[in-house]
This record gives structure tokens, sequence and C-alpha cells, in this order.
């Protein structure tokens, strides 16, 4: 009697191209993240992989994965001169961020070198508004969504003072705090390496918020808008042109409107 095979399991990943990425580059995208999946299968979720890439044979390329691991969200994101570069640079990002959120932590490095500043002279139409209900929680909290996520900064409702605000990659340690009006650090707790904004959040509209982007070279604004009182979120994509990140409404129903995760990058 023939005993039965035994397959390993493998995780689905799916792969949504969008601009310039050929059939070769599609499927070289789904072996990668295929290959690192199987490394993890027992921590691990199907994973849905977004590769872009700029017109014009060789132009650059970005990559996006997102995944769950240990039942939690997690993504990673990576830009490249090629896309073959980002490719391959986000199917090793994957392998680390999964081992990462599954073993000992250890952060990113800082500069990170596969996460350049999105900034540049100049600034394009808003032209995606997201509207999001926001996490409230601590601090360090909202720093490790940022780390799972790879996100560059998320914006959340700080549990410690009631105010919007935002984690971010800047200073010294490569995790920053900016809430609206408060500039002290988290009461808890102390172990983040993280640095506080000293400048209260500018009062502005989003126009402002735009011009103030394009003037400094900036790669996002936080500030409180004029007419709702609440912090967003105005940032650069990699295509040239804004996005922004509003605080949930109500509508006539009492619910919060349509609802996305509060980070970019």
């Amino acid at each position: 009697m023939s005993l039965p095979v035994t397959r390993p399991r493998t995780t689905a990943v799916t792969v949504q191209v969008k601009g310039m990425v050929g059939d070769d580059e599609r499927d070289c995208a789904q072996a990668l993240v295929s290959a690192v999946l199987s490394r993890h299968r027992a921590a691990v979720g199907p994973a849905r992989v977004r590769v872009t890439g700029a017109p014009g044979a060789g132009g650059s390329g970005l990559v996006q994965v997102n995944l769950s691991v240990c039942g939690a969200p997690a993504r990673v994101q990576v830009p490249g001169d090629t896309l073959p570069l980002a490719i391959a640079t986000a199917a090793a990002r994957l392998d680390r961020q999964i081992k990462r959120l599954t073993t000992a932590w250890d952060p990113w490095p800082w500069p990170d070198p596969e996460r350049r500043a999105v900034s540049g002279p100049g600034a394009g139409p808003i032209a995606r508004r997201k509207t999001v209900r926001l996490h409230v929680g601590m601090a360090c909290q909202a720093a490790a969504i940022l780390d799972a996520m790879d996100y560059d900064v998320y914006l959340y409702t700080d549990a410690d003072t009631g105010e919007d605000a935002i984690v971010y990659r800047a200073g010294p340690t490569g995790l920053a705090l900016a809430r609206q009006r408060t500039m002290r650090p988290p009461s808890l707790p102390r172990l983040l390496p993280l640095t506080v904004n000293p400048r209260r959040t500018p009062v502005m509209t989003a126009d402002q918020a735009a011009a103030w982007l394009a003037e400094h070279w900036l790669p996002f604004v936080f500030y409180t808008d004029r007419d709702t009182r609440r912090g967003t979120l105005l940032y650069r994509r990699y295509d040239g042109d804004l996005g922004l990140v509003a605080p949930a409404t109500r509508g006539r129903d009492g619910q919060p409107r349509r609802l996305v995760v509060g980070g970019i990058g």
C-alpha cells in the first residue's frame, strides 16, 4: 500500500501591476515573494503584492507587499531606480520584516538606505484624499504600527493628551513625535528612543499646507485643519502628486465615513 504524499503548504501570493510592468517582472515578483513566504509559512498569511513601473524602458519602480504576520497586519514598501532592483530589494526587506516581527525586534537602520525621503521642489495636485478613523493609543503603540507597516509617518490620536498626533522617521534616533499642541515627552513608557517636535503644529488649510510643502521641499506636512480643528497629514507621493489623510467625520447615520489605515510611506 502506497503512503499518501504530504505536500508542503504554500502561501498564496497575488500580484497587481500598474504602469510599465512586463510579464517577466510580474512573475519575478511573485516568485521572490513566494520564496520568502515559504521560509516563514507557519507565521504568515496570504500576501498582496503591488508592482508599479514608471513610464519608459528601464524606468524606476515601486513595490509594496501587504500580508499578515502572526495574525497582525504587516507591510513593506520599497522604491528602486529600476523595477528589477525594487523587486529584489522588496523581497529582501520582506524577509527581514517577517524575522523582526516573529523573533527579537530589531529597529530599521537610520537613515534607511532603502527608503529615501520623497521630497523635492514644487508640488503636484492633491490626487488622493483619504478619510480615516484614527487609532487611539500611546506613542509606543503608534510606533509599533509605524514599524510593522513600514510607514514613514503614521497619523493617530494620542491617548496621553487627546490630541491628534504623528510618529515619523526623523531626528537623531529615526523616530519622532509631533502633537497638535503638547510638546512634552510621552508620560509612559520612557523606553522608546524618540524625540519630540518642539514646535506647535500650524493651523492652516490644505492649500496652505501644499504651498508650505512645496516651498520647503518637505516629504509631508502635519497641520491642524482650520475648519475641522483636527490633525491632518498632507504628503508627497512617489509619482509627484500629493495625498491627504484626514480624521473621519460622522455622516448622517452617525457612523464614520470611509475608513483606512492612517499611515503613509
